[in-house]
């Protein structure tokens, strides 16, 4: 896996206690395009900190470009930024 850490923009929904679910993002290619990503499973979910910033961690599964992949994407509690973290 490669480490991106690239901003990404996400669909998600909320459980009643605030935990997020992603359901499909859209991230910029190095082209400048766009592709959108349809989450077909999430493997994992974990909190962590990372330099003293709260996030949840999430591994995911989906069919990128044809191929399945795993890839790690990442929520940021304090801003509610989400990011792909590897891929």
């Amino acid at each position: 896996m490669k480490v991106l850490m690239q901003p990404i923009e996400m669909i998600a929904w909320f459980t009643q206690d605030g935990l997020p679910t992603p359901v499909r993002f859209r991230m910029e290619q190095p082209d400048g395009s766009y592709i959108v990503v349809k989450v077909a499973r999430t493997i994992t979910r974990k909190e962590e900190k990372l330099a003293g910033n709260p996030m949840i961690i999430f591994t995911c599964q989906s069919i990128i470009e044809g191929v399945a992949k795993l890839y790690e994407i990442r929520y940021e509690l304090k801003t509610c930024k989400w990011y792909v973290y590897k891929i």
